[in-house]
């Protein structure tokens, strides 16, 4: 068989990978990497028509933690975009932000062949995807961005500071005003002359490890905040429908509440077993996700207080939110929740979202 038949039958899935770098191997060089190339950028091609962003796609192969990947992912999406007209800002953002890697060794011939054949096999598994930032060469469209970036500044530095700071009680003013200001921003937003504002959704990917746990604590903060969340495990990200303003304060909020987690959950983790460690750490995420959710309602109860004239409109945002998920999703399934194995874990846990609570 020649290269292109060779690398052909990958795509297929007829062929594995190692199979073919051992047939690859003896091939002539420009034959082989002139049919890897067309053929990883077809499949390239066909994801980022189907709703992948440079950034989505990137974390994806990234997450399998071969540098070689990453870094063949960053260049197809800066290669994407050219000669390709109009192209989306945030589409061009996501694709020129992308890192490469700090390893500038060249690296040998069998393992870029070998990480080729691996990426080739698994892009051909990744499904297309809802398209929430239009491709380049397709026509753009507008989607109103009404936040008031003053206030989502404000939020962002008084959450950095509640991240810097090694004293509880200060982590803990700095996140209730950050939150204070978001339910007062939304009543703002509410009672404003009326403008054509729709909900819409967003990608916000969930790391490993305790991807399960993180993506409750994400859950927690979207319906604390009028959204709604759909994870998607196998792809390593969640799906967040809601209003604008929202979704900013969701992924402002949950970035910042994890940070936290993260640095109480390493200062009060138990200092031998690894068994023991990682039970205590999946008991904290359960459990500072159930606190936080509890604490983020209870903040947003007491600052609508007083405006019940703003109930019908909540409910009429919700349905609309509902009704944007149930396109996109029109089943979901349940998530079974995180067994909770260590006692010292969930207290902990509790411990730190109290410390953290948004009043």
């Amino acid at each position: 068989m020649t290269a292109r038949e060779i690398v052909d039958r990958v795509r297929a899935g007829k062929l594995d990978h190692e199979t073919a770098l051992d047939m690859l191997t003896g091939a002539p060089a420009a034959e082989v990497d002139s049919a890897l190339q067309t053929t990883l950028e077809t499949e390239f091609d066909r994801l980022f028509r189907n709703g992948w962003q440079p950034a989505e796609l990137h974390r994806a192969v990234a997450r399998r933690g071969n540098p070689i990947q990453a870094d063949i992912a960053a260049d197809a999406s800066r290669n994407f975009q050219k000669n390709r007209s109009p192209v989306d800002p945030r589409w061009r953002a996501q694709a020129d932000a992308l890192p490469l890697s700090q390893d500038r060794r060249r690296p040998d011939r069998i393992a870029v062949l070998d990480a080729k054949l691996s990426l080739l096999t698994e892009l051909r598994q990744l499904p297309p995807i809802e398209i929430l930032v239009p491709p380049p060469g397709t026509p753009l469209t507008t989607v109103p961005h009404h936040s008031d970036r003053r206030i989502l500044d404000r939020v962002r530095a008084l959450l950095a500071k509640a991240e810097a700071t090694d004293f509880s009680a200060e982590a803990e003013a700095y996140s209730a005003k950050a939150q204070e200001l978001i339910t007062r921003y939304r009543i703002e937003e509410i009672t404003a002359p009326a403008v054509d504002v729709t909900p819409f959704a967003r990608r916000i990917g969930v790391d490993h490890p305790y991807e399960n746990e993180k993506a409750s604590l994400l859950d927690a903060v979207s319906r604390a905040n009028n959204c709604r969340c759909v994870w998607t495990p196998e792809l390593g990200f969640s799906t967040i429908f809601g209003f604008d303003a929202d979704i900013d304060a969701v992924e402002l909020l949950y970035t910042s509440l994890l940070v936290q987690a993260n640095r109480a959950m390493t200062r009060d983790e138990p200092a031998k077993g690894k068994a023991r460690v990682k039970a205590f750490r999946r008991s904290f995420l359960v459990a500072y996700a159930i606190r936080i959710g509890q604490r983020l309602r209870e903040t947003a109860e007491r600052e609508m207080a007083g405006h019940s004239d703003l109930l019908p409109v909540l409910r009429n945002r919700d349905i609309q939110v509902r009704e944007a998920m149930n396109k996109v999703f029109p089943t979901t399934v349940r998530a079974r929740g995180s067994r909770v194995d260590s006692l010292e874990g969930w207290e902990s846990g509790r411990a730190a979202a109290d410390e953290a609570q948004l009043r």
